[in-house]
């Protein structure tokens, strides 16, 4: 077992040669960790370590970034039937032994897919299968860095759930120091940077898209700079409230839902769009125009007078004031 974990975490500093897995179930093209887990259990070395398992005594480890909950029969048909037709799932699942006093043994590190359809499976008609799963003993930092090998070469992980996903490890795993991170995962900084600011990203945000999956680094590298500014923030976001609606009236009226870059470009419109601005003010002295007052940025007031010697000055300041007064009390009723 532990040449096959040296291997892994080879790989993980190496960079790997990890490709994508097809949508297909357990045959043909397999993702590079897939392809360790089924040569660990063919080679039999390590064979002392595989167990039969019913799904019910394993739980995914918190650490993992895939949502379990949004496995679905349909998502997973191809492994169903391929689980289904050779009596159980031919690439092991990994698992670790759980902490002492937990009411579930082991915790899954590696497999969410292949727990779900064998569970599937013995709860429709194939109640005899097990879970075929390779025991390791690994510390939650390399439990996180293995799941996250696995995870890269998986195309239904959104890279919103794998930031989401770095940013609690950022601090669980590491101390908060993003550096010692990104070279125990071997990415540069830059990457690992641009992730974290997606997992920032305001849910409003968010569940404007069409799909989590359709969410991408690029677009949070538009996005994150115009929220950082508070003036702007509120615009985007009264934005993607708008457009998650519309995004839900569509789908309940089974119609297209609007496009990635569709939404990526109100949102910048949304946030580069200048308001409309009240027009200027004259302001009159004893019936004589002497200046125009201005609505500026932030409730800022631009006054510009022009007073001749005979301007009465107390009619002026009184004039002066009251349009003041008018335009605090027009910025205080936009603002609510």
């Amino acid at each position: 077992m532990g040449n096959f974990m040296r291997e892994i975490f080879g790989d993980i500093s190496g960079g790997g040669t990890a490709h994508k897995a097809g949508p297909t179930g357990e045959g043909g093209d397999l993702a590079h960790l897939d392809a360790r887990l089924a040569g660990a259990v063919r080679s039999g070395g390590d064979s002392t370590g595989i167990v039969m398992l019913q799904p019910a005594e394993c739980v995914v480890w918190d650490g993992n970034p895939r949502d379990v909950p949004r496995l679905t029969p349909e998502g997973c048909r191809s492994l169903i039937e391929s689980i289904a037709s050779e009596g159980g799932n031919r690439i092991p699942v990994l698992v670790r032994r759980a902490r002492d006093g937990a009411e579930i043994p082991y915790e899954l590190l590696v497999g969410s897919r292949r727990r779900f359809a064998v569970d599937w499976l013995n709860h429709n008609g194939r109640p005899e299968l097990r879970l075929s799963a390779l025991i390791v003993d690994v510390s939650d930092e390399e439990a996180f860095r293995i799941a996250d090998l696995e995870n890269r070469e998986r195309a239904d992980i959104s890279e919103i759930d794998r930031a989401r996903s770095y940013q609690a490890a950022v601090d669980r795993f590491y101390g908060g120091v993003q550096s010692k991170m990104a070279q125990a995962l071997s990415l540069s900084n830059s990457q690992l940077s641009r992730l974290l600011s997606l997992a920032q990203l305001p849910e409003a945000v968010v569940d404007a898209f069409p799909a989590r999956t359709e969410l991408r680094v690029r677009h949070s590298e538009v996005l994150t700079p115009l929220l950082r500014r508070p003036e702007l923030r509120a615009a985007i976001i009264e934005a993607a409230v708008a457009i998650a609606a519309q995004q839900q009236q569509r789908t309940a009226n089974k119609q297209p839902l609007i496009a990635a870059a569709a939404v990526l470009s109100r949102l910048r419109q949304a946030a580069t769009s200048e308001p409309s601005k009240p027009e200027p003010v004259a302001l009159m002295a004893g019936g004589t125009k002497v200046g125009v007052m201005r609505h500026g940025r932030g409730g800022v007031v631009d006054v510009s007078l022009s007073v001749g010697g005979d301007v009465d000055v107390d009619s002026l300041l009184a004039e002066l004031g009251r349009r003041l007064r008018d335009a605090r009390q027009e910025g205080m009723t936009r603002a609510a």
